[in-house]
This record gives C-alpha cells, sequence and structure tokens, in this order.
C-alpha cells in the first residue's frame, strides 16, 4: 500500500495565492493524500474563502498568528499520516510532485527528509532552492539559488536537508527528533529540524522532479526587518542547540563570531539595517532557554552511529563571499 501523506498549508492573509496553491494539489497524480490548511488569524477572508470553495480540506483556525512553526506542528499533531509534507501557500507545484517525494522516501528508511526544487514563480527558469546548504559557522542558505533550471536532472541526491516551503517529514523521524521549535515563531525552523535529524543519523534526498512555483517571501517579505530580526535570533538559537560536540563548538566558536560579526556589520552598513543586531541580542538573551534542549538533542547524536553531521557541510568561504550567496535574490535579503 502506498503511504498516506498529511499535505500541510499554513497560511496568513493569503487568500491571492490559495486558489493556485490549492488547485495544483487538487491535480496531484498521487492520490493518498490529505489536505489541512492552518489560518493563522487571517483578516483578508482567506478561512472563509477555504470553507466555501476547498470544503475537503480540514481547515484549522487560530484567532491569532501562532507562527510558522507552531501552526504546521498543530497540523502535524492533527493527523496520523505516515509521511508529513509542508508546504508554503505561495507555491504552486506541479501535477508529479507529491508522487516524485513519495517515490523518493519510501524504500529508503534511513531517509526521514525530502527536498523538492523551487523555483521562481516570476522567473520559472530559476532555481530558488534545491535544499539547504549550511557551512562549517553555522550560515545556512538556498542550495543552489540562481542557478538556471535543469530539466534533465532526475535522481535524487543527497543534500543537508530540505526548505520547509516545500518538504516531506517522515513521522516516525518527527515522533524521535521532536517537531518544529515553537519559540522560532518563523524563519531558520526548518534548519533546525535539518540539523537535529542529521545529528541522529536520518538522511535527506533532494528531489529534483518535485518541481514547485514560489513567490519567494511573499508573506513575511525579504529584507524587511521583521525578517532580519528573526533570521538573527533564530540563527544564534539554532547554533546554540545543535553544534556539537562541545568541544567542536568550542573551536569553530571565534570563526563564528567572526563571521556574524561581519553579516551585522554588513546589514547595518550597506542597507542601514538594524534588525540583524536585534535578533543576534534578543537570540542571545534567550541562550537560557535553549540548554536544556542542547541536551536532548546532543543525546541524539551520541546515539548516531551513522556519518556525523559535519560531514554534510559545504566548505567555508571568506566572508565578503557569503553576500554572493544571495545575489538571486537582488539584495534584498537572505538566510543567514
Amino acid at each position: 500500500m502506498s503511504p498516506h501523506v498529511s499535505v500541510i498549508i499554513l497560511n496568513w492573509n493569503g487568500l491571492k495565492y490559495l486558489e493556485d496553491c490549492l488547485t495544483a494539489i487538487e491535480a496531484q497524480t498521487y492520490s493518498d493524500f490529505e489536505v489541512i490548511v492552518v489560518d493563522n488569524g487571517s483578516m483578508d477572508g482567506s478561512a472563509e474563502w477555504v470553507a466555501e470553495w476547498f470544503p475537503d480540506v480540514q481547515l484549522i483556525r487560530n484567532e491569532t498568528n501562532v507562527g510558522f512553526a507552531a501552526g504546521n506542528n498543530q497540523a502535524i499533531r492533527a493527523s496520523r499520516a505516515e509521511l508529513v509534507a509542508t508546504l508554503n501557500n505561495d507555491t504552486r507545484v506541479e501535477p508529479n510532485w507529491l508522487a516524485a517525494l513519495v517515490s523518493a522516501i519510501e524504500g529508503n528508511p534511513t531517509v526521514g527528509l525530502c527536498a523538492s526544487k523551487l523555483l521562481f514563480a516570476d522567473r520559472p527558469g530559476v532555481i530558488n532552492s534545491a535544499g539547504i546548504n549550511l557551512d562549517p559557522v553555522g550560515i545556512a542558505w538556498d542550495r543552489r539559488g540562481g542557478d538556471p533550471d535543469d530539466r534533465q536532472e532526475t535522481e535524487p541526491i543527497e543534500v543537508f536537508g530540505p526548505c520547509a516551503g516545500a518538504a516531506l517529514y517522515r513521522r516516525t523521524m518527527l515522533d524521535q527528533i521532536g517537531l518544529f521549535d515553537e519559540r522560532f515563531f518563523a524563519y531558520l525552523e526548518d534548519v533546525d529540524i535539518a540539523w537535529r535529524a542529521r545529528l541522529a543519523g536520518w538522511r535527506c534526498l533532494y528531489v529534483p522532479q518535485a518541481r514547485v512555483y514560489h513567490v519567494h517571501s511573499a508573506t513575511g517579505g525579504e529584507g524587511s526587518p521583521f525578517k532580519n530580526r528573526l533570521l538573527g535570533r533564530n540563527k544564534v538559537w539554532t547554533i546554540a542547540k545543535n553544534y556539537g560536540p562541545t568541544g567542536r563548538l568550542l573551536a569553530y566558536l571565534p570563526l563564528i563570531l567572526l563571521y556574524d560579526l561581519a553579516a551585522v556589520l554588513y546589514a547595518l552598513v550597506a542597507r542601514g539595517d538594524v534588525g540583524a543586531l536585534r535578533g543576534r541580542l534578543e537570540g542571545l538573551r534567550g541562550l537560557p532557554g535553549t540548554w536544556g534542549q542542547r541536551r536532548e538533542i546532543q543525546a541524539l547524536r551520541r546515539r548516531n552511529r551513522g556519518r556525523p553531521w559535519h560531514h554534510y557541510l559545504s566548505p567555508l568561504e571568506p566572508p565578503w563571499r557569503v553576500a554572493e550567496r544571495y545575489r538571486h535574490l537582488r539584495g534584498n535579503g537572505q538566510r543567514e
């Protein structure tokens, strides 16, 4: 029997995107799935529209915006499917999207996560994300962002983790490592969960045939002070929780601080953005809340007999080259 999948769509004032998103899901060649829409207190009539035009969709309504992490967790807990797919509301998936992801994870019991190929909706020949890269100083970015699309690539390959904007997760893995960290609210929660999965020995495959067209950062807004603050804060927590063992973290800590200082200075000087600095300071103030999490997460690493997580890191580049990773976003924002 083919595994049952829960496709989870988080929505906040995304009415103008939902028709394309839900219609494309209805057209999937894979049939054994349910759709759960979590509406985070939208004020544009999104929830009412979904209830009227897509009555078969399970709708969870929140009175307020509880964030990307908590909203997805609500739907995961409400579902009992073997596989969970997270999908942004500003996406349009090709008909074979879900079938390609399920095919990649089926028969591979060590694979706990799968990444889609996200293409820019306004530039469909350009890759938005082909999974997540992570380097030794904890900077994460969208793999192959800005590269031209190549329809000839068909075979899944191993990557560090998936972008949660269009990802597939195995429930048994989530039961082991936990769900999205709700303290994050939004941004980098996909890096955090991929890192935890790697520490526990789970593999991630990038599936190039799982194609998705994405309106990048339609909700949060690239380069907005809000997004940059959360990115800065959540980066501090992600590294504090997951970077291990402690000896390795201490060895790389001077470089981590150097690169992070360079990122903050670049944001202040080049963009006049104080959000990145405010986020780092908020992250430091919240460090006491991460130590208990760190102990539990590092216990996953000690029980793992597979390849160490740092085997999957991308090479470290000079600080002045880091900004080049985001040139395809036209200078409006970044993941680090």
